[in-house]
């Protein structure tokens, strides 16, 4: 996927879910995604080359990692529990956006019940 492509499709699929902010915490060149204040998706670096940072199972990071060379650990988050994807590598729209949907979703499943905007084990789920 190209360095525009990228940034641009994490933010059009985050931004679609419910109960989501966008936000700059971190300054002007890093914008989030927050679920009800909790982080699920970072865009960082450059429009020329951006990094596209999200939460995931560690087991299923640890698979993507050594399959796809443009998904690395997490910049400056914990590496278990995040990766970062680069432009110019094999990850396509859908998988960014699968990506993106798991991420929300994982968190989503970490927020008190009362809180969650929607049913983690099924949101984004055909049928």
């Amino acid at each position: 996927m190209d360095a525009p492509a990228l940034a641009s499709v994490a933010f059009e699929v985050g931004e679609q879910f419910p109960a989501v902010t966008r936000e700059q915490p971190f300054g002007p060149d890093v914008e989030v995604l927050k679920v009800r204040g909790r982080v699920f998706l970072l865009v960082m670096g450059t429009p020329e080359r951006p990094l596209v940072t999200v939460k995931t199972d560690p087991y299923d990071g640890e698979q993507l990692r050594g399959a796809f060379p443009d998904i690395a650990p997490g910049y400056h988050m914990n590496k278990r529990h995040w990766i970062s994807v680069s432009p110019d590598g094999p990850v396509d729209d859908d998988m960014l956006r699968e990506l993106v949907t798991d991420s929300y979703r994982l968190v989503v499943a970490g927020l008190p019940a009362r809180e969650r905007p929607v049913d983690p084990e099924r949101f984004g789920l055909p049928g």
